[in-house]
């Protein structure tokens, strides 16, 4: 184990270091919350890549494959799906919007008085997204250490918080970019060809495992089609993706970037499935399909190796960890602190002890949850029932209205959380009683209200069409104590 170790100790230094190095570059508002806008394609399309495909994703995704074979990959492959969407329908117009959060593009649309409710949302739905990583990192350190489960959230949570709270977007962004290699590499390039060749191959498989895991229907349709609503639909309107589509230098790199991510994720969720079938063929008797993951790497991959491909998937877990922690901390300051009025202090510094706070209460929070495809299905399901309406009203229905967006939200969110309580967390009913109640609130308030004035509506036109926002004094560095100076790091025009 000393190589696996080695490994492991390599890329937790790296990870600091770029935190350190993201300081340097986050002096503004911007920088630290949208990477300056200044990504170009390959970082982009890397970084997209890196934050939809966690630790739900990874150790989640080979959970599905070894339980249900083939058609575990729909969880990830609806995800896939809504990168695809997103980029297709929306990106250009959220780039050119040039907010910072799902919460200013709702107020700006519907004019204003919108954000409260679904700050209170998408706090909710990043906090449990970041949640769901920080808890898979006990699997990687159990494996390699023999861990308590506690004891690796804290580890692997501690290092996302830290480098995070440094430089925020940057450090994420040059940190995704490392990630993202390194996740391709161990395991599209190695774990898959190794499981495949030693669960003998398609055949192999084949012969030892029941028909249905090689049916693309066997987790069931319905369960198939809620992916679908579930995660499709929230990958169209989360704030943790939003915030990456922000980082665009221009709308035709985020589209470009963001279908060529959406198509990366597709690869990702099939290898996923496929590495869980083959750790079924090769251990069928693992106590908890949790653990399938792990498993497969520490027996089937000698040392050194085994630590390349751990490292992958702990890059995988920190880099939506850290994404759902940077999205959670600019809902918390941009939407809910605001209309608070607590606007004490340079806007840098309140992000990163927002950043480090909720990194700690996530922390705390994973030690108690014990499953990481239900935390993540809490999430989405509040996320998409409460504001899915809403926002797609906003982008493209003229007549909706303030009135009608609030109502929906609120109506939505309760509904959603009310069938959890009745029906259960894993059940597909709150999914679609909350799109259904928060739809129907929606067309018959805006209806009834007065249509949105076209003061408002004039701005937002503008703003679609690319026009500048207002500069606020918070845009720039904050300023420097005395007997200092800052020193703005020179980038180069093409981040790719």
């Amino acid at each position: 184990m000393t190589g696996d170790y080695a490994v492991i100790a390599l890329y937790i230094a790296a990870m600091l270091g770029v935190g350190w190095y993201g300081l340097r570059l986050a002096k503004t508002k911007s920088d630290y919350l949208v990477a300056g806008r200044r990504l170009g394609w390959f970082m982009y399309s890397g970084t997209m890549s890196a934050v939809v495909l966690g630790g739900a994703s990874t150790v989640g995704g080979v959970k599905l494959g070894y339980t249900y074979g083939i058609s575990g990959m729909w969880l990830v492959v609806s995800i896939g799906v809504g990168i695809l969407v997103l980029h297709a329908l929306f990106a250009r117009r959220l780039v050119r919007l040039k907010v910072y959060t799902v919460g200013e593009m709702l107020d700006l649309r519907y004019g204003g008085r919108t954000s409260a409710v679904s700050g209170v949302v998408m706090w909710g739905y990043t906090l449990m997204l970041t949640v769901t990583s920080t808890l898979a990192f006990a699997t990687i350190f159990k494996v390699l250490f023999d861990l308590p489960n506690w004891a690796g959230i804290a580890i692997g949570g501690s290092i996302v918080v830290l480098y995070s709270v440094l430089g925020g977007m940057w450090s994420i962004t040059l940190a995704d970019i490392a990630q993202f290699v390194i996740k391709t590499i161990g395991i599209l390039l190695i774990l898959l060809p190794v499981a495949i060749s030693s669960a003998g191959g398609f055949s192999g498989m084949s012969e030892k495992l029941d028909a249905s895991f090689f049916s693309f229907t066997a987790i069931g349709t319905d369960t198939i089609i809620t992916y679908f609503v579930i995660y499709t639909f929230g990958l169209l309107i989360g704030q943790d993706i939003w915030q990456r589509v922000f980082t665009a230098r221009t709308p035709a790199i985020a589209t470009s970037g963001g279908i060529t991510s959406g198509v990366y994720c597709l690869v990702y969720g099939l290898a996923g499935a496929l590495i869980g079938t083959a750790a079924h063929t090769l251990y069928p008797d693992i106590a908890s399909a949790q653990d399938a993951f792990a498993t497969i790497v520490e027996r089937l991959l000698p040392t050194g190796v085994r630590g390349l491909v751990l490292a992958a998937a702990l890059s995988a877990m920190m880099s939506t960890a850290s994404g759902a922690l940077i999205a959670c901390s600019t809902t918390t300051t941009s939407d809910l602190l605001t209309k608070l009025g607590l606007k004490k202090g340079g806007e840098v510094s309140r992000n990163r002890i927002a950043t480090l706070l909720l990194g700690l209460l996530a922390i705390g929070i994973a030690m108690i949850v014990d499953d990481v495809v239900n935390a993540l299905t809490i999430a989405y399901d509040i996320l998409v029932g409460g504001l899915l309406v809403a926002i797609v009203g906003a982008l493209f229905w003229k007549r909706g209205t303030r009135q009608g967006a609030y109502a929906s939200m609120v109506a939505g969110t309760i509904s959603v959380i009310a069938f959890m309580v009745i029906d259960g967390v894993d059940a597909n009913t709150p999914i679609y009683w909350g799109l259904g109640v928060s739809l129907v609130v929606y067309l018959a308030v805006s209806l009834a209200t007065p249509r949105t004035s076209d003061a408002v509506l004039s701005v937002w036109t503008r703003r679609l069409a690319g026009a500048e926002p207002a500069l606020s004094r918070e845009s720039a560095p904050e300023p420097a104590p005395p007997g200092h100076f800052h020193v703005k790091v020179p980038l180069p025009e093409n981040q790719e």
